[in-house]
């Protein structure tokens, strides 16, 4: 695609709303192309060198794309609460909160109506910049309060940043996500097994199959998901493990080291020189490896497993229950926020 910015018709949902993309960036660097359904990115292509473009981010071709396929969360950002909630509930301040289940009586990246199923209204929009906002009222998928969330992208050099920042007039549980899945030799290339992948964390968070954590964290060390130096994706993802075996691939949450804004991972693909370096403020890096990818892409053609590597920054799943994993409680008078940013070479 060209660097042409600005707002583009994308299509009509089922229920008659119209969706817009708006497209960010400058020649020779990223373009990014972002819907207000869901403050997703539908595509983000980078320089091949060549004169042309290559797509790295997994997308459908139109709005009526992510209507049928809403639960491959796409590019979306996720919540109210990214990752999954136990059993649709958890206790806030003593009182029982009860939740809209849509995982086998678990709530997964918000309820059955999650944020990447809303249209966020456009605050601001520039050639290289765009912020959204999503209100969600006091009982929204049983989540309390009122609460208040900004999306801001902006493109700059070879960096693509997202900062969310989320504000509520009572006690609520915020743990929004980005949920962008990239391959970087291209979407619809097949899979990510020969891309490499490094994660700046020492310990990672054990789960059943259901994707819930079994206790509390462990060393990553002797483990598949010991990726403290990079390792072939497609070696970890079959290796003989129960973890693996469990969620069928990596589907787990990584305890970052250290605090701010730091270096959470490096994705890499040898064969095209193509990098990213993911930084984040985040607590933790869900990494998961498409392994329930069953979708048609911005392509056209038919996503599999394991045709793209999504890197979450956020809390740790559950935390709403096991708040000594990450504190995921936001008071009024409180601003959550979150930056990420992805550091591309090419």
């Amino acid at each position: 695609m060209g660097a042409e910015t600005g707002p583009e018709a994308f299509g009509t949902l089922p229920d008659g709303r119209e969706v817009t993309a708006h497209v960010l960036g400058a020649p020779g660097g990223p373009v990014l192309r972002v819907l207000d359904l869901g403050a997703t990115v539908q595509s983000l292509h980078l320089p091949d060198g060549s004169g042309g473009t290559v797509d790295v981010a997994l997308g459908h071709p139109d709005a009526a794309g992510y209507a049928e396929h809403a639960d491959a969360f796409l590019g979306s950002v996720v919540g109210r609460y990214a990752n999954r909630i136990s059993g649709a509930r958890f206790r806030l301040d003593g009182e029982l909160v009860r939740l809209a289940a849509n995982e086998d009586g678990n709530t997964l990246h918000g309820g059955p109506d999650g944020f990447h199923r809303r249209t966020w209204q456009v605050l601001d929009a520039g050639p290289d910049r765009l912020v959204l906002e999503l209100v969600s009222p006091d009982g929204d998928q049983g989540f309390p309060g009122r609460l208040s969330l900004r999306a801001a992208y902006a493109v700059t050099g070879h960096t693509v940043a997202l900062d969310l920042e989320a504000r509520t007039d009572a006690p609520t549980v915020v743990g929004p996500a980005s949920h962008v899945y990239l391959n970087l030799a291209g979407e619809g290339s097949g899979t990510v097994d020969d891309h490499r992948l490094a994660v700046e964390a020492d310990r990672y968070l054990p789960v059943g199959p259901d994707g819930l954590p079994l206790g509390g964290l462990a060393a990553v060390t002797g483990t598949p998901f010991d990726l403290t130096a990079p390792a072939r994706i497609g070696d970890r993802v079959r290796a003989e493990h129960p973890q693996t075996i469990a969620v069928g691939g990596i589907d787990h949450s990584f305890h970052l080291r250290g605090t701010g804004l730091r270096r959470a991972a490096r994705l890499e693909h040898p064969a095209s020189g193509r990098s990213v370096e993911l930084w984040t403020d985040q607590p933790a890096l869900q990494v998961y490896t498409g392994n329930s990818l069953d979708t048609t892409g911005s392509s056209g053609r038919r996503y599999r497993q394991g045709d793209g590597v999504a890197l979450e920054p956020q809390r740790h799943p559950d935390s709403p229950n096991r708040p000594e994993l990450t504190d995921p409680v936001l008071r009024p008078g409180q601003t959550w926020q979150s930056r990420t940013e992805w550091r591309f070479r090419y």
